[in-house]
């Protein structure tokens, strides 16, 4: 077992594209990525490059990001790694840049998942098919108007005055201004013809030469 972590770690320096000295606690930190224990390595490789400040160790930590799914903090690694790194070979930059790109795709896929999705759409009711039936008899608030109420007319209309009916023609003929006027006529009359034979007027005489019958 030791033997092929071993084997795995050999590999790990080949792919650092970079000969060094092997720092103390290294083969620690590889052992320990190699058995997939990353959080463990993370730390590991973290205080090394705190230690020494080689760029190598800023790749080896954007492994062990990468690894945890942590596609943001990977990518800061990797960048910083390349460009801090001397002597990276093309092919080495052209693998760093395929991470890169790996962890912006999942970077997205986090992000579209974590997004709260949209509200559902309410669908609109139809119409009813047949309409409701109207309502004809009056309002519940409506009171009909006591008896004998007449609705005042509206404000600045002419109010017409009842017509005068002239005399039933069929009243009594004594109730009549022109019965009561022949009445005195014919009183009147009466009291000159009795003043005249009460008062013994006798014919006059004739005027001197003419002759009367």
């Amino acid at each position: 077992m030791r033997g092929a972590v071993f084997v795995v770690v050999l590999a790990l320096t080949a792919l650092s594209g970079v000969a060094h000295a092997v720092a103390p606690g290294e083969m620690k930190a590889r052992e320990s990525f190699a058995a997939g224990r990353y959080d463990e390595a993370l730390e590991a490789f973290a205080k090394l490059y705190a230690e020494t400040l080689n760029p190598i160790y800023l790749r080896n930590i954007g492994r062990c990001h990468q690894k945890l799914r942590e596609p943001q903090k990977a990518i800061d690694a990797f960048h910083d790694y390349l460009a801090k790194g001397k002597k990276i070979s093309a092919d080495e930059r052209t693998e760093i840049d395929g991470y890169i790109k790996e962890m912006e795709a999942l970077r997205d896929e986090q992000a579209k998942a974590a997004a709260p999705p949209p509200p559902p759409v309410q669908p609109i009711a139809a119409p009813p098919s047949n309409p409701p039936p109207s309502y004809a008899g009056p309002p519940p608030s409506y009171a009909p108007p006591p008896a004998g109420y007449a609705a005042p007319p509206p404000q600045g209309t002419l109010i017409a005055q009842p017509e005068q009916t002239p005399p039933s023609e069929s009243s009594p003929f004594y109730t009549r201004w022109w019965f009561w006027t022949a009445v005195g006529v014919v009183v009147a009359g009466g009291v000159v013809a009795a003043l005249l034979l009460s008062s013994g007027t006798t014919k006059p005489g004739c005027p001197t030469g003419v002759t009367c019958q």
